[in-house]
């Protein structure tokens, strides 16, 4: 029980607060008029798309595709990218590689836009969130209308200044909070389904076929707020990792749909009876008759229940950046673990800052959540997109499913998917450009980001030697071996890097326990068992070469590795070693060359992130009295 109360907490606050605004944006779009006949049409479309995406999709059959147990269009496409089949093998004819080569650009493209299109939704969710509960304050009191921006503009400050103290304390309290929420609008709707028990006609999907028919094209346009009730949906799938499969689903089919269709049937219930759209249709569950004192109680509880949402998903952006930055996808920024017992909170003052800059803006210029509605989506739209192709992808190449199959099991979630984002496509004059523009930008430094790393390392590769020309050297030049223990921190999984050269160079030695250090970030994988995080490589008379193994999920423990080489044997002592590194600056080269595919306008760009960036020496956490770094120019 514990884990579905922490699921519901974690995983489903976005979409649990979906009924505050969808069915009013829903509307709003087919007229401020309704009659019974469009409102059965509009729940029947709302209690198929959740069934079909939310319960379907994503329940059944996308959650299936864990990366050891994470999920995520990240985890999918570190996934789907590391597959590998028939076409690695070095005798391929040469178009299946070339094949094989624009393929893996394409799903790492489109996994990478799908990551960054996620960001963009991290500024819309808190401000369509808070505001839409916020607004519940003018059915309660009518003349509060103008204290709800700047009580939502107060609350969003509060959220992001409290990120910095993590979720270890709070976050005990979502999981309750959040059942409180369900149990709340589950039970308000059944009670307005009494009213009108006609409303359990919406569940024949051929009224929502009907309706679409009817309609023409502006059904079309409602889908866009329709897809508004599952918004939230791939935060399903990218929280899984966090706290199970089991408890996510169970959580979603007990708990979170029977109390979302029950919402949403209490809605259409109450609007039965009204000619006009009243300002919010789901504070119109509550009956009048109660008086006003329920509406707060309701406006405080949706208000608990919005930043639970937003707080799930900037926590959510936070993991996605210590993803993105450890397997090179993400240029390095700083990160504080929250908590001791937890590596999973992070804190990301410098993206923190940024959302809340950008929420509280777009909070003021659009002040209210129906105009805001019309920005929110596209991003979401565009990642549910994505995600199923990534999956079709992850079901040929994994699952080893034929052509044929994968391409019509995939054709099948691409006709909702498609019809979803055409419709969102309709908001992009409205704002929705807003997560957009935010999603290529961010696009664009992940993917200069990733082809300027691959060239640096293609730059490194090169500049090293073999073990046997190293020893031929030491011999040849009488250089001689100095006492200690020095540990070579490199950035290439090579024996001898090229900051082994610039060391006997510079002090005219080499220590006479030598060890290069390589740390590897594994894509494939969000962890490495114990037994296979170190491999050693002893060279006789040269030196000692280990690799760390890390997955895209974990914190790096240098020491801690370093010590448990040394206990299986490696001549290194953590606590006596001096660590040596590149301090690299990248320059433009006079003559321009290709590496790893990145283009001449990139290069500046790919100096100026380099330049800023975090590298990653400053997350291993080494003592800095015994840290030394070398000075190094690349032209690039």
């Amino acid at each position: 029980m514990a884990p579905t109360l922490t699921a519901l907490g974690i995983v489903f606050g976005d979409i649990g607060t979906s009924p505050l605004y969808a069915m009013q944006t829903v509307l709003q779009d087919h007229g401020h008029t309704v009659t019974p006949d469009e409102v059965l049409g509009v729940l029947s479309l709302i209690v198929w798309t959740i069934v079909l995406v939310v319960a379907v999709k994503y329940c059944v059959f996308v959650m299936r595709a864990d990366n050891d147990g994470e999920g995520g269009v990240l985890a999918l496409t570190a996934l789907v990218t590391g597959a590998r089949n028939e076409d690695d093998i070095q005798d391929a004819p040469t178009y299946r590689r070339l094949w094989r080569s624009s393929i893996q650009k394409i799903l790492l493209s489109a996994g990478l836009f799908g990551g960054a299109l996620l960001f963009g939704d991290s500024v819309l969710t808190p401000s369509i969130s808070v505001l839409s509960a916020m607004e519940g304050m003018t059915v309660a009191a009518p003349s509060a209308s103008h204290y709800v921006l700047p009580a939502a503009l107060a609350i969003l400050v509060m959220l992001f200044v409290a990120q910095r103290a993590g979720t270890s304390v709070i976050g005990a309290l979502f999981g309750p909070v959040m059942l409180v929420w369900f149990l709340a609008i589950g039970g308000l709707g059944l009670l307005s389904c009494t009213h009108h028990p006609e409303v359990l006609r919406a569940l024949d999907p051929l009224r929502a076929l009907r309706f679409l028919a009817e309609n023409g094209w502006r059904s079309f346009i409602l889908l866009g707020g329709v897809f508004l009730t599952v918004t939230g949906a791939e935060a399903l799938y990218a929280d899984m990792g966090g706290v199970g499969r089991l408890p996510v689903r169970l959580a979603w089919f007990v708990i979170v749909l029977p109390a979302l269709l029950l919402c949403y049937g209490g809605q259409a219930s109450a609007l039965m009876d009204a000619h006009t759209l009243p300002p919010n249709p789901f504070y119109g569950l509550i009956p009048s008759s109660w008086g006003h004192v329920p509406v707060w109680i309701m406006v405080g509880l949706a208000t608990l229940a919005t930043i639970i949402a937003s707080q799930s998903v900037v926590t959510g952006v936070f993991s996605l950046t210590q993803q993105a930055i450890q397997v090179g996808w993400f240029p390095g920024v700083r990160l504080h673990h929250t908590s001791e017992h937890e590596s999973g909170q992070i804190y990301v003052p410098l993206l923190n800052w940024m959302i809340m800059a950008a929420t509280l803006a777009l909070t003021t210029t659009f002040g209210s959540s129906a105009r805001l509605a019309g920005a929110y989506g596209m991003a979401v739209s565009t990642t549910m997109l994505l995600t199923s192709l990534l999956y079709g992808a992850y079901l040929h190449r994994r699952r080893h499913w034929p052509l044929w199959a994968t391409a019509a099991f995939v054709g099948c979630l691409l006709i909702v998917d498609c019809a979803f984002f055409a419709a969102n496509m309709l908001k992009i004059a409205d704002g929705g450009y807003i997560p957009l523009v935010i999603a290529l930008a961010l696009y664009a430094v992940m993917s200069i980001w990733q082809r300027g790393t691959m060239a640096l390392q293609d730059t490194n590769t090169q500049a090293t030697v073999s073990p046997d020309a190293l020893e031929q050297d030491l011999r040849r030049h009488d250089i001689p071996r100095t006492p200690g223990h020095v540990v070579f921190l490199s950035r290439v999984n090579e024996p001898v890097p090229p900051i082994v050269g610039l060391h006997v160079r510079q002090f005219g030695g080499l220590p006479q326990h030598a060890i290069t250090l390589s740390i590897v970030f594994r894509r494939d994988v969000p962890r490495i068992a114990p037994s296979e995080r170190i491999v050693r490589k002893t060279f006789k008379n040269v030196l000692e070469h280990i690799t760390v193994h890390y997955g895209f999920m974990e914190t790096p423990r240098l020491l801690e590795a370093l010590a448990a080489a040394s206990d299986d044997g490696a001549p290194v002592s953590p606590d006596d070693a001096i660590f040596l590194a590149e301090h690299d600056e990248i320059v433009a080269a006079d003559t321009p060359r290709a590496f790893g595919g990145l283009r001449r306008w990139e290069r500046p760009v790919f100096a100026f992130l380099y330049r800023n960036a975090r590298h990653s020496i400053d997350q291993f956490a080494l003592p800095p009295d015994r840290l030394v770094e070398i000075g190094r120019r690349i032209a690039l």
